[in-house]
């Protein structure tokens, strides 16, 4: 084995420049895999992030069957009593107890139908991105105040702006009318039409008052400091909430399922760009790997004549093949990796991402971060189609015959 891994290293070197424009092919295609998929994931969790903090939250706490039919009855029983436990037990502020209903808001002129959302003033701001999106006037501030948030497009529609009254009617939750008149303290943008133009946020205290919950609510919101710690809280969650089955925890991509298909779908066609890189990679060793063994027909003749087996120099083109997919693996991860550092420090963006950005508010420039996956899955698949290119030519010496390799040759 010693003397084999020696022959294929000096095999490997007979041609140099043929040798490094190879492994340079397979340098830079890994370190461009490492980039692009860094970039990618990153991009997706800055899209999973932005998407679920503006209102979702990466899980949420509801009765069963709430979240296929939004009915106001299916309530979760004292509800801001159970979200200051689950803070207390996590440790986390981010939670915050909500309720929603189907409501008509009229101001003087026009009435439209919204989704009447009541919120805790005091960790809201913690748990959703909205209150800091508030434009015009302030967040609420009080948890009984008769006043109200709404998107901008919605008060546009409605013609009101900050400081004017609003009268709210719906139906309550025991089937009693609903109404009360407020006042608009704040307008936000949160660069999503659907939420612009058709959600009011109320203090969860009126609300209550209003719809008749009776110290209830619908949901409630629980953000982990960080996406990939989600699963670990909603396993404290489910754990504090043990025994009650009147509640379930339902994760992320439960309550935004449209949100994974859709990365799924770009995960997809990004992949199929990958794929044809790697194949072109593959047909580039597959070229380096046939000259060599169209080069050494000769030589490869007499050592077949001396006895050594085609098994043992097939072998030796595939050892060859694998200390090349090697260093290139190498050291495409690591200047991959490096270059991928530099741009989750500095960031990356193109020109034009920051006005295209803006009017879905999103971050001007995202940081990709390198994972062991991000750096070693491209480059991983880039050695196993250096590895299969080997094989044509390593098969090539089994077929050949030593009398007709010497001759061919002169």
């Amino acid at each position: 084995m010693g003397m084999t891994l020696k022959l294929a290293w000096r095999n490997l070197w007979r041609q140099p420049r043929r040798t490094w424009l190879t492994m340079g092919a397979i340098v830079f295609s890994n370190m461009l895999l490492v980039l692009m998929i860094s970039l990618q994931f990153g991009m997706y969790r800055m899209m999973i992030d932005n998407s679920l903090q503006a209102f979702t939250g990466h899980m949420q706490v509801q009765a069963p069957g709430y979240n296929d039919d939004k009915k106001l009855r299916q309530v979760v029983p004292d509800i801001e009593q159970l979200a200051a436990q689950l803070r207390e037990s996590t440790g986390l502020t981010t939670i915050g107890a909500r309720a929603a209903a189907f409501a008509l808001v009229s101001s003087e002129d026009r009435t439209y139908g919204v989704q009447v959302f009541g919120v805790e003033p005091a960790y809201e701001p913690q748990v959703s991105s909205i209150p800091g999106l508030t434009k015009e006037g302030r967040f609420l501030n009080d948890n009984n105040a008769a006043e109200v948030v709404l998107g901008s497009l919605l008060a546009r529609n409605l013609q009101v702006s900050v400081g004017d009254e609003l009268t709210v009617l719906g139906s309550g939750r025991d089937g009693s009318f609903a109404a009360g008149v407020v006042i608009v303290a704040g307008l936000f943008e949160s660069g999503i039409a659907e939420l612009d133009r058709s959600v009011v946020e109320m203090p969860l205290g009126y609300f209550q008052d209003t719809f008749a919950m009776r110290g209830a609510g619908n949901a409630i919101t629980v953000n982990a400091s960080d996406l990939f710690l989600a699963g670990q809280v909603q396993q404290q969650v489910e754990l504090q909430l043990s025994g009650r089955s009147d509640l379930v925890v339902l994760d992320w991509d439960t309550l935004q399922p449209g949100l994974q298909q859709s990365i799924k779908a770009d995960i997809a066609g990004a992949w199929f760009m990958y794929g044809v890189l790697v194949v072109l990679v593959a047909f580039s060793v597959l070229n380096t790997q046939l000259m060599s063994v169209l080069e050494r027909t000769k030589e490869f003749g007499i050592t077949m004549a001396l006895g050594l087996t085609p098994g043992r120099l097939g072998w030796l083109v595939v050892l060859e093949t694998t200390l090349m997919g090697l260093m290139g693996l190498l050291l495409g991860m690591l200047l991959g990796a490096l270059l991928t550092g530099y741009f989750g420090y500095v960031g990356f963006a193109w020109p034009g991402m920051e006005e295209m950005t803006e009017k879905f508010n999103l971050p001007g420039r995202f940081y990709p971060q390198v994972t062991l996956l991000t750096a070693f899955v491209g480059p991983a698949i880039v050695f196993v189609g250096t590895m299969l290119a080997a094989i044509y030519p390593a098969l090539r010496l089994h077929w050949l015959q030593p009398v007709t390799a010497m001759r061919a040759a002169q």
